[in-house]
């Protein structure tokens, strides 16, 4: 890449997963990175070199690059100015009736387009931000038009350029995309991204607007349907005597298919895939059309972490008065983060049946209580996952954390008062923990299933 092109500098609103992970992939690249949130906290975190959440890799990316002069944080509105593309990478919560709340996405157009007023020069604005389509063309452009005075198209350029980053690989898939999509109001806005990943090697659709918008939406929701079409599976694998994973295994070599998210478990979280898919019903319900589809998948996963519960329950019967293990709090391993945890129906329902929940989580603890709040008041947490187990009429496997894993059967047997295991995430050996003595059951494995991998 040549001088002129490295010349870009680049401002970044909002510091969350999305945000600080793609400011400081910018910054790597080599692009004078400025980073602006309305937290002080943050700001003070990106400063002192280090991340304000738990993200795999990003510490040393942070450091590396705050100490090389590249990368910056700020309170401040007015780095703007200082810049020649923004991205507004806020968040983007859910209302009550799975719409998305855009109030911080006006606010931070707001912000720029004031700011815009006396920018000299022709400045790109690009969303990041997880947004119903239309919602750059009908939300955010009108904002900045209002607040600058000034004309989209001619004046500043507007892009819309998803993320497809996974919490617990996210700096991994920010460098290393499968693609990257580039929606634009014009031609000119268009090719002002495209050189900021001109050393990226991933395809580069260039698209409108509300195309980039509907991309990001779509994908989402496929990947969240193909987890609960795997959970529907293993339903009636564990009736009929059948393990979903071989039969996922079996389908997923279909290159059409593919093995990816087809693991069937306790259902997913996050905060991109329930969000998401509430959000693109909303907007089916917007333009008179029922998400048939979309509500199967929604209601296959609020149903999966109840019936974890249910596997319990017959193996041991009632819960009332019992001691209960959960193991893992956060969504997924390699985060700290508990939005839409299946760990919360499971607990919320444990304690429901009378159960004494003790739960461990290496990292998800502090935010899990937060999470859980007054309801929770009943748990008890540990520090030492052996401590979750210990005792215990019965354990659950919510994260597939390595400490998780790396239970051996003996250690069930050894520390729980009844070893029975209920695995949410089909982390452990189903062979080895029934030859051990363990009562193990797991999502989508039946009876056949168990005693024919006994056999081989």
């Amino acid at each position: 890449m040549n001088t002129e092109e490295k010349s870009i500098s680049v401002s970044i609103i909002g510091t969350g997963y999305v945000g600080l992970v793609t400011g400081a992939t910018f910054a790597e690249k080599g692009f004078q990175t400025i980073c602006i949130d309305v937290i002080p906290e943050k700001v003070e975190a990106i400063q002192k070199k280090k991340a304000p959440f738990f993200e795999k890799g990003l510490d040393e990316l942070i450091e590396r690059n705050v100490e090389a002069g590249m990368l910056s944080a700020t309170t401040d509105f007015r780095a703007v100015l200082k810049t020649a593309i923004t991205f507004i990478c806020v968040g983007t919560p859910s209302r009550e009736d799975g719409s998305i709340d855009l109030r911080y996405i006006r606010e931070a157009a707001g912000e720029i387009g004031r700011l815009l007023r006396e920018k000299k020069g022709y400045h790109v604005v690009v969303t990041k931000s997880t947004v119903v389509p239309t919602t750059t063309e009908n939300v955010i452009i009108p904002v900045l038009e209002r607040e600058s005075k000034k004309k989209a198209g001619k004046d500043f350029g507007v892009g819309m350029n998803p993320e497809f980053l996974k919490e617990g690989s996210a700096v991994e898939d920010s460098f290393h995309p499968d693609r990257i999509v580039i929606g634009g109001l014009d031609e000119r806005t268009i090719a002002t991204i495209e050189r900021l990943y001109r050393d990226f090697d991933a395809p580069i659709l260039r698209t409108n607007l509300r195309t980039a918008e509907m991309i990001k939406y779509t994908a989402n929701a496929f990947l969240a349907m193909k987890i609960s079409f795997a959970n529907e599976i293993a339903r009636l694998c564990e009736r009929a005597g059948m393990d979903v994973n071989e039969v996922m295994k079996g389908i997923g070599l279909d290159r059409r298919i593919s093995p990816l998210f087809l693991q069937a478990g306790a259902g997913f979280g996050g905060s991109c895939f329930p969000k998401d898919v509430k959000a693109l019903r909303a907007f089916f319900e917007e333009n008179g059309l029922e998400a048939e589809l979309l509500n199967a998948t929604l209601r296959v996963n609020e149903a999966q972490p109840l019936h974890v519960v249910e596997m319990l329950k017959e193996e041991i019967g009632t819960l009332k008065g019992k001691r209960i293990g959960v193991l893992g709090l956060a969504f997924k391993p390699d985060t700290d983060d508990v939005r839409e945890t299946r760990a919360l129906p499971i607990i919320l329902s444990l304690l429901d049946e009378g159960a004494e929940v003790t739960a461990y989580d290496p990292l998800a603890m502090d935010n899990f209580k937060r999470l859980l709040g007054e309801k929770g008041q009943g748990v008890r947490y540990t520090r030492n996952i052996e401590d979750a187990v210990r005792g215990m009429d019965g354990v659950v496997v919510h994260t597939l954390w390595d400490e998780v894993t790396g239970l051996k059967p003996e250690d069930f047997v050894r520390l729980m008062r009844t070893p029975v295991v209920v695995d949410g995430r089909r982390g452990l050996s189903p062979e080895t923990m029934k030859k051990a003595g363990v009562r193990y059951r797991a999502v989508g494995l039946g009876v056949y299933g168990r005693q024919s991998s006994d056999e081989q």
